[in-house]
């Protein structure tokens, strides 16, 4: 039996439901019996039958003595659902498969042992490394308890990303501005700052919309954000304005009327980075795309938070000392202190050039 060709199989059913589980990890699920697929699913929303389970009831009796592939360890735990582990030993199954280990402290290796318990052959370590890599947002939120950050700029080929007088529309051309888009479906939340919403007035949603849009957080410390701002009065996706102690609770009062707009005040009269991320973590986000401005990608910098670096550039040059740089705020003051980071992947969408890197350690 080739276990890297079936446990292929549940990856691809994973990678197809990336962008709708969370804050469950996307889990794909295959049985097989004889060299032949006779069950298979995919978890394909929180709350909802996992991957095994959906799996198993398309077997039904025919899972007696086949074999499981699935991407990541069953659960052991009684959550939203029962646990994958005690319908796999009804069900019979004789071998299971697993993928990679979840890094869920409820779970963890308990469903694994739990399984061996009950006379399952378990197998561990296939394609192993492919599909930690589909989960690597989701266990960095299970082990941290914080949501993992990618920050994203658009800039030109000398490093800028607006002239002096502060036109910067647009940097790149339209297939990257849409696959900013396909971005940000891949993250649960998008975090600017009340700058860019002042500047811009942008829609932070992706324009995919079969996809739910991410939720929308603005960090506006004297709550400047207008009324009649997108992200106040559209209605397309919750809006989180993280704010200060300053600010009064008549004016809270006032943005909270409105149906999807959450002010979350800070207890010091500034922007506190690490309690804004351990907010949203507290509440189920499990990722972040940072989308600016400068200033913002600055206090991330300076601050370490972040996982993952995404930019765009575009073939063109601006020049001058005035032009605004994706990164700004004090900025690291010896090189021995600069963030490392390994870039992942390369590639060329329209005339520009996309990057990915993924902070070391």
């Amino acid at each position: 039996m080739n276990d890297d060709y079936y446990m292929g199989i549940a990856l691809q059913l994973a990678k197809s439901v990336k962008y709708q589980t969370s804050p469950n990890p996307p889990v794909g699920a295959v049985i097989v019996k004889d060299d032949s697929i006779i069950g298979m699913g995919a978890h394909l929303k929180s709350g909802e039958a996992h991957a095994e389970i959906i799996a198993l009831n398309m077997a039904r009796e025919a899972a007696y003595e086949a074999t499981l592939y699935v991407t990541l360890e069953p659960c052991s735990f009684t959550g939203k659902t029962g646990p994958c582990t005690d319908a796999i030993i009804d069900y019979n199954i004789k071998r299971v498969v697993v993928g990679s280990i979840d890094r869920n402290q409820h779970v963890c290796g308990t469903g694994i042992q739990k399984l061996q318990a009950a006379g399952i052959d378990v197998t561990t370590g296939i394609l192993t490394d492919e599909i930690e890599a589909l989960y690597n947002m989701f266990f960095h939120y299970m082990e941290n308890k914080m949501p993992f950050i990618t920050l994203k700029v658009a800039m030109t080929l000398d490093g800028k990303i607006a002239t002096k007088t502060g036109d910067s529309k647009w940097i790149t051309g339209e297939p990257a501005r849409e696959d900013v888009h396909k971005e940000r479906q891949q993250h649960d939340a998008i975090l600017v700052g009340v700058g860019t919403v002042l500047a811009d007035n942008p829609r932070l949603t992706n324009r995919f919309s079969e996809r739910k849009n991410p939720v929308r957080i603005i960090l506006d410390t004297h709550l400047r954000t207008p009324l009649k701002s997108n992200v106040v009065w559209d209605q397309q996706s919750p809006t989180w304005i993280f704010v200060a102690e300053s600010v009064s609770d008549k004016k809270i009062e006032l943005y909270e009327s409105y149906e999807q707009v959450r002010v979350i005040q800070m207890n010091e009269n500034k922007i506190n980075l690490k309690k804004v991320l351990e907010y949203i973590g507290g509440h189920g986000i499990t990722s972040v795309l940072v989308e600016g401005g400068a200033a913002i990608h600055g206090s991330f910098l300076t601050s370490g938070y972040f996982n993952q670096y995404i930019c765009y550039i575009a073939p063109k040059l601006i020049g001058g000392s005035d032009a605004r740089t994706p990164i700004e705020g004090k900025g690291i003051s010896s090189l021995v202190d600069a963030h490392h980071l390994d870039i992942l992947t390369v590639e060329t969408i329209g005339y520009d050039m996309k990057l990915i890197a993924e902070k070391r350690g």
